[in-house]
């Protein structure tokens, strides 16, 4: 196991920095870190994601340590999280949903270069992609490995626990979700699952 990934939570209520601080440091993969220290990830809680938001996005992206960002907001619609995603946000939660296992997820996957929306946020986006369509998952299909892999990050599970429970290496694992994207013309992994979910092969 390697180091744990530094994340740092700001938010202008102090009562839920304190409650997503605790909630982060349950989490034995990551370390908390004070704003002003250098982190891999920063969490930023809002109550909705406004333009004032989405210039900090911005600014914290072009940070000399060019940290992700995952923002936690009571309220966001569907324009608001696409604008949060093109500003660079690698996660976005609504603060309902943002259970502590889920929030450390999150992070983990925006450490790893993962982007995570809410599931029903993510269709509408994709329903929503002026870009060409996708390959066609249901006459193409997935083999078993494959079906096997993205079903786990569906779950929301890491590359190495998808690697030990289906006793692979690491590498394999990246090596067919790469192969997935590649081959369907997908943006990452969570577009990977989503065309999955919709064609009804997971």
């Amino acid at each position: 196991m390697g180091d744990p990934v530094c994340v740092a939570v700001v938010a202008t209520d102090p009562m839920l920095e304190a409650g997503a601080t605790s909630a982060l440091r349950g989490c034995p993969e990551l370390a908390v870190v004070s704003a002003d220290e250098p982190a891999v990830v920063i969490v930023v809680l809002v109550d909705v994601v406004g333009a004032d938001e989405l210039a900090a996005v911005r600014a914290t992206r072009f940070a000399p340590h060019r940290p992700e960002v995952v923002i936690v907001a009571t309220e966001v619609d569907l324009a608001a999280a696409q604008q949060a995603i093109a500003a660079g946000a690698r996660g976005l939660l609504r603060r309902r949903e943002a259970t502590p296992t889920r929030l450390a997820r999150t992070v983990l996957a925006a450490a790893g270069g993962d982007c995570t929306v809410p599931p029903d946020m993510l269709n509408r986006m994709l329903e929503n992609d002026p870009r060409p369509a996708a390959a066609d998952l249901s006459t193409t299909g997935l083999s078993d490995r494959e079906r096997a892999v993205l079903s786990l990050v569906a779950e929301g599970h890491e590359t190495s626990e998808i690697a030990r429970t289906l006793s692979y290496s690491t590498r394999t694992v990246t090596t067919v979700v790469y192969d997935i994207t590649r081959r369907f013309r997908l943006r990452n992994r969570a577009h990977a699952v989503a065309y999955a979910l919709r064609a009804g092969l997971l």
